[in-house]
């Protein structure tokens, strides 16, 4: 029996974004507790240009100095006394480098001492005010299961079990919640380690991650058991999580790959979990923003081809297909119908065809937009309620997914990412009927490069490339 299910933690929420938003509020702290030092001073009377010139160079500074200083160190935002003492420090080499600068390029000669010091105080003031909030926060989001890594243990053996208990000495401060263990070898294992239950094989782990949130997988083999360690990282790769290698002749096999520390232990980073914290912000903002922009621009051109399509034959004008999505969970993507009702199917089951050249199923109007990849306009839909992205993994239906699945390796290691509307196999012609391996293997071979390299810049050349040579491809059916 596995463990209970975890409270998810809402997925845009990490460390990384946490430091993002202090960073931006120590700029906006420093600027404008000198522009209130001179409105005390000085009053509303028109500001002096040099006051303009120390406001952004202050700014500037303190973005520098306060990085140099360890003040973005996520582990050290709960010790208001560590924060506190180097915030002091870097505050007071910020107004030291400020003032000096000032003098030497003869910008600060009209200056008022007391505005100086009043803008110390009150920045030192002001930016511990912010730290003190974000320790608050931080506790309260921990304390809700946010901003705590949920951590699972491939591996109850000795070397896990070391490492468990390494954790458990660790303590709680640095955010780790471990979940449990996992191991093939179950008759062979304890059925607890340190407290912490054995839940299952790595099979159990792959449905226990589909049901529960997991952050970080960490794989605790000696690594001279090369073969298990293989074969262990091959079935955990389909995971969208970070996935970590407890240090201990395997190296060769994983080589180019960053040391992160868990509970100051240092673990080999074998797959990083894809688009997390800015990342993933920019991504859900991207496609939100798009998706609402293009189905109000394509409204009109929906009408006219839904009017077509229920006038060509009898049925409804959106068809439902379950597909496979995001970490592997199925979905409903909507489509207009382009096949006759009593023909098509929901994409589930041994038996589903792929569409082929001209296949009788299809309808008048149904070739139409299946040719010109109009039937996926609804897809949108599926954009804005979160199911699918614009750009991504072409999802497959169920049958077709589970049948490549246990052909090709690394296929489901597509479903870390949201499945799209288009894709870069897509633009560089892999779409449509896979009547051959090789082809998937082609198209997924493009699908991993992509969620491997993403980018927003790299997101707007696809969409770019689609409307310009997308729509219409031979290989579509």
């Amino acid at each position: 029996m596995l463990a209970r299910r975890v409270h998810r933690a809402l997925d845009w929420l990490s460390p990384a974004i946490v430091v993002g938003i202090l960073r931006v509020a120590d700029i906006l702290v420093v600027v404008s507790s000198g522009f209130l030092a001179y409105i005390s001073r000085f009053g509303f009377d028109e500001i002096a240009p040099y006051a303009l010139y120390s406001l952004v160079l202050a700014g500037i500074l303190a973005a520098n100095v306060f990085q140099s200083a360890g003040l973005y160190s996520f582990g050290t935002l709960v010790s208001m006394f560590r924060q506190s003492r180097r915030l002091l420090i870097a505050w007071t080499l910020v107004a030291l480098a400020l003032v000096t600068v000032g003098f030497l390029t003869k910008t600060l000669l009209d200056a008022s001492r007391l505005w100086v010091s009043l803008w110390f105080v009150y920045g030192f003031v002001g930016l511990l005010v912010v730290r003190m909030t974000v320790k608050y926060q931080i506790l309260r989001w921990q304390a809700r299961g946010r901003l705590t890594r949920n951590v699972v243990v491939v591996g109850a053996g000795e070397h896990g079990q070391r490492f468990v208990e390494h954790l458990r000495r660790a303590g709680d401060e640095s955010g780790i919640r471990l979940i449990g263990l996992f191991d093939d070898r179950k008759g062979r294992v304890p059925d607890y380690v340190a407290g912490f239950p054995v839940l299952g094989t790595v099979d159990d782990l792959l449905g226990f991650a589909r049901r529960n949130p997991i952050d970080q997988v960490i794989i605790a083999l000696p690594w001279d058991a090369e073969a298990r360690l293989l074969s262990w990282i091959k079935k955990i790769k389909s995971l969208p999580v970070d996935v970590r290698l407890c240090p201990d002749m395997i190296g060769f096999h994983l080589s180019h790959r960053n040391v992160t520390h868990l509970g100051g232990v240092p673990l080999l980073n074998v797959f990083e979990k894809p688009l997390a914290g800015w990342a993933y912000v920019v991504k859900v903002l991207e496609d939100r923003f798009l998706a609402g922009l293009i189905l109000l621009l394509i409204a009109p051109l929906m009408l006219i081809l839904a009017a077509a399509i229920k006038l060509d034959s009898r049925g409804a004008v959106l068809y439902r297909q379950k597909r496979y999505g995001f970490n592997n969970e199925v979905i409903e993507v909507f489509k207009f119908r382009s096949m006759f009702t009593d023909l098509s199917d929901s994409g589930v089951g041994p038996n589903v065809k792929q569409a082929t050249s001209n296949d009788p199923r299809i309808t008048r109007v149904g070739r139409f937009i299946r040719r010109t990849s109009l039937d996926e306009l609804p897809q949108f839909l599926n954009v804005l309620n979160g199911t699918m992205s614009i750009v991504g993994p072409r999802p497959h239906a169920v049958a077709h997914n589970e049948q490549y699945a246990m052909l090709i390796d690394e296929y489901l290691a597509r479903h870390r990412v949201k499945p799209g509307i288009t894709g870069w196999a897509q633009i560089n012609g892999l779409r449509g009927e896979t009547d051959t391996l090789d082809k998937m293997e082609r198209r997924v071979q493009y699908d991993l490069y992509y969620i491997e390299n993403w980018s927003l810049l790299f997101d707007l050349r696809i969409i770019m490339r689609t409307l310009l040579v997308g729509f219409v491809h031979p290989n579509a059916r």
